[in-house]
């Protein structure tokens, strides 16, 4: 992005708004009309002065080349990230034309990248000089570790104790209690520090007259509860991996230790879920010259979208380290030596066997995988009754869709790309089927965002 002939698409700038309606409001701010003053430099920032409702335009700049991805100024009252004006400036931006010139940044703008740069610069500056804790500051840190596992340790023996009455009385009473019980539980889970375990017993919750079939799903997921408990309680006896997806899996963070890997890392994906407490987004990466699938992840309070956003079928130049546990697939972002720009890297693709084997593989690792990030090489879209699924191109083999066709307007953008020829698909495979979230053409053309 530093090189002003290279532009985002629409469809990439639209990868970074935090909800439909966004997309939809952002976009009609992607014209020229409502805005005035604006320009581009040649080191990634875009701004513009934007008709509001107020009596002074709403001064908006983006910094695409931001080290954690691009960041936004805007002086609406908005509480989203990005907000529609600098939906729209991108999407006026990424078009092309005279409407936003190369030009010298006006002082406002000047103002507002020499600070956010600078406070970038600054905690790199501190990160480097390694500050180490005294002894005292590690002993009160290990305390605090210790006095949080054996809070996490009672709160895993008490949801032990309840999954076994639950046991005993019957699968059949779990229908009668409804969900405060589990909601009660899942509090106590909290007060433990054991975020982990709580989700997972609100998820609990859920399963009891959720539809045919709903004992069979509550057992299966009690037993997984049950297999998370045993293995913290006996988390010194696990091979070390294990032991730290285990802490993971229950709800105590980490962070990542592993060696920076620098590649040119593609973005696969980028997704949001909600839970009514905190959005979550994972962002999907692939290593050009590593062949490794990696995921970001960043949160953002309820009702607010992470301010982390990247372009999907953009590529850049980073290191990124690995959080423990198995797989290590988890990353955090580390340094970012060039901006995203749009680019023609496609992920390796397997079979339709093929990945299910590797979802069977990823489970001896972390039974508790929902799970695997996939790209499938040559696969067809097809009808399966009121579901879809992917049928390899050379094959016999296919993967149901996790969803009916109706609850995913993307599975149409899908269909209609693949027009009954071969594509190549990035998702997400696990016990629930197959989530597709990216796709390409069989012949030359960008990414296409499914989700």
């Amino acid at each position: 992005m530093t090189q002003q002939g290279v532009r985002w698409t629409a469809d990439q700038v639209l990868a970074l708004a935090p909800d439909a309606a966004s997309r939809e409001a952002g976009s009609r701010l992607g014209v020229a009309a409502p805005w005035s003053a604006a320009g581009s430099s040649g080191d990634g920032v875009v701004w513009g002065l934007c008709e509001g409702s107020g009596g002074r335009p709403y001064r908006t700049v983006v910094d695409v080349v931001g080290v954690s991805g691009p960041a936004y100024e805007c002086g609406c009252p908005s509480h989203e990230f990005p907000c529609k004006h600098a939906i729209g400036l991108l999407l006026l931006w990424a078009g092309g034309g005279d409407a936003v010139p190369v030009a010298e940044a006006p002082d406002w703008v000047e103002r507002w990248i020499a600070g956010r740069r600078g406070r970038v610069a600054g905690k790199r500056t501190a990160s480097s000089a390694g500050v180490t804790a005294g002894p005292g500051d590690q002993r009160a840190a290990r305390r605090r570790a210790e006095q949080r596992a054996e809070r996490v340790t009672a709160g895993a023996t008490e949801l032990e104790q309840r999954l076994a009455d639950l046991l005993r009385g019957g699968l059949a009473g779990a229908e009668q209690s409804g969900y405060e019980l589990w909601e009660e539980t899942a509090a106590r889970m909290v007060d433990a520090q054991a975020s982990g375990l709580a989700s997972r017993v609100r998820d609990l919750g859920g399963i009891p007259s959720s539809g045919a079939g709903w004992p069979v799903r509550l057992l299966e997921e009690c037993a997984l509860l049950h297999l998370l408990d045993q293995g913290w309680l006996r988390r010194d006896r696990l091979p070390d991996d294990l032991a730290a997806t285990v802490r993971s899996r229950v709800g105590l963070s980490a962070s990542a230790d592993g060696p920076a890997v620098r590649d040119r890392w593609l973005v696969l994906a980028q997704h949001d879920t909600a839970d009514g407490r905190l959005t979550t987004r994972r962002i999907w990466l692939y290593g050009a010259d590593t062949a490794r699938t990696a995921l970001l992840l960043s949160y953002g309070a309820a009702g607010r979208a992470p301010e982390l956003a990247l372009p999907v079928g953009s590529a850049f130049e980073a290191e990124v380290s690995a959080y423990p546990g198995a797989g290590r697939q988890r990353v955090a972002l580390g340094e970012r030596f060039t901006p995203p720009a749009p680019a023609d890297i496609r992920p390796e693709g397997v079979t339709t066997s093929r990945a299910a084997v590797r979802y069977g593989e990823a489970l001896r690792a972390d039974p508790w995988l929902d799970a695997v990030p996939v790209t499938l090489a040559r696969v067809v879209p097809v009808p399966d009754g009121d579901h879809w699924q992917l049928a390899d191109a050379e094959g016999d083999t296919a993967l149901p869709l996790s969803a009916p066709a109706g609850s995913r307007p993307g599975l149409w953008r899908l269909v209609a790309l693949s027009g009954g020829a071969p594509v190549r698909v990035f998702g997400e495979f696990g016990h629930r089927g197959f989530t597709p979230l990216t796709a390409w053409p069989a012949g030359p053309g960008p990414a296409v965002p499914l989700y």
